[in-house]
């Protein structure tokens, strides 16, 4: 009997403490969901076999995230993003046999933050010493939104290097912005609704606690985002007309429903690039290698994978 008592007091203690962190966990959720979200993506990622880890490139330090084993597969991130972004989609990659790599541009995620301009060229510059680092000749390449700028730029200037690019919502060529800079880094909760409006379709769905963490997670980088933009808004970068010289299979994802970067940019980089595909997902918006991956990643696989090279198409995949 005093045995069984013991186990049952055992048990209920064991109960009260698993309660008490759960009851810890729910408040931290709460107060930081964006900090409990990056610690859990992290544990993720290192569950999946993917590796944190720092290059010198000259004067500035950059962090990034690799894994897997075989064909190597750099991904570059979007404006006020970070390699983290990718969190959902490297995993898939890596057990589809690739060596995947995320980096930090410069200025973002944990990457160093200098007093540089951040253009278009810079980043394209740090792309290009980030691979030289990691001993990468060809390889396939990625981007998304600005990501994808710096990506069709890199395969601009390093033809020799990029054996398929994809781009998801990217940023390039010429449009003029319906949305206020500014949102990128909100200082109201009516600012940061109205960005997620921007970004996604299911902004409604998005809690008012996370609204308020976006705030003050979006502020170190303001300045970033901000010098980004004003580089960006001088076109000095911009790749209209420019895009036909590239000659690797190049795969355009686009959510049907991103209005942050309208739709005629995609089909302008169809039309400019004329071995290229473009790939519409419905009830995709901005953040459609989030919010669909689970639909986006076998066919960028299929691309990548295809040989020969898949010929020029239009596609539009329903929810």
């Amino acid at each position: 009997m005093n045995r069984r008592l013991s186990l049952f007091s055992w048990i209920r203690r064991a109960l009260l403490v698993i309660l008490a962190a759960a009851i810890c966990m729910a408040g931290a959720f709460y107060w930081r969901p964006f900090w409990v979200l990056d610690r859990t993506t992290r544990i993720y990622l290192y569950a999946e076999g993917v590796r944190s880890g720092y290059v010198q490139l000259d004067s500035y330090r950059i962090h990034y995230f690799a894994g897997g084993a075989g064909r190597p597969l750099v991904l570059v991130h979007g404006l006020g993003g970070r390699a983290q972004d990718w969190a959902l989609v490297m995993p898939s990659l890596m057990r589809h046999g690739y060596r995947v790599y995320a980096l930090d541009l410069l200025g973002f995620g944990q990457s160093q933050r200098p007093d540089v301009d951040y253009s278009i060229a810079l980043q394209t510059d740090i792309l290009n010493r980030f691979v030289e680092s990691q001993n990468l000749s060809r390889f396939d390449l990625a981007g998304w939104s600005m990501g994808g700028w710096v990506a069709l730029k890199f395969t601009l200037d390093h033809p020799q290097s990029v054996r398929r690019l994809v781009v998801f919502d990217s940023a390039g060529v010429d449009f003029k912005p319906a949305f206020d800079p500014a949102l990128f880094h909100p200082s109201t909760a009516a600012q940061a609704e109205e960005f997620f409006r921007w970004l996604t379709p299911e902004a409604s769905r998005i809690p008012r606690f996370m609204v308020r963490d976006f705030i003050r997670e979006a502020r170190p980088n303001a300045w970033v985002v901000d010098r980004a933009f004003k580089s960006m808004g001088s076109r000095v970068d911009l790749l209209n007309g420019k895009l036909g010289s590239i000659q690797s299979p190049v795969l355009i994802v686009w959510g049907k429903q991103d209005v942050l970067i309208p739709l005629a940019c995609a089909e302008e980089m169809r039309r400019e690039i004329p071995q290229s595909s473009l790939e519409l997902f419905d009830g995709c918006g901005h953040l459609a290698p989030v919010e669909c991956h689970q639909r986006i990643v076998p066919e960028v696989l299929r691309f990548l994978e295809a040989e020969p090279p898949l010929p020029a198409s239009t596609q539009e995949f329903p929810r």
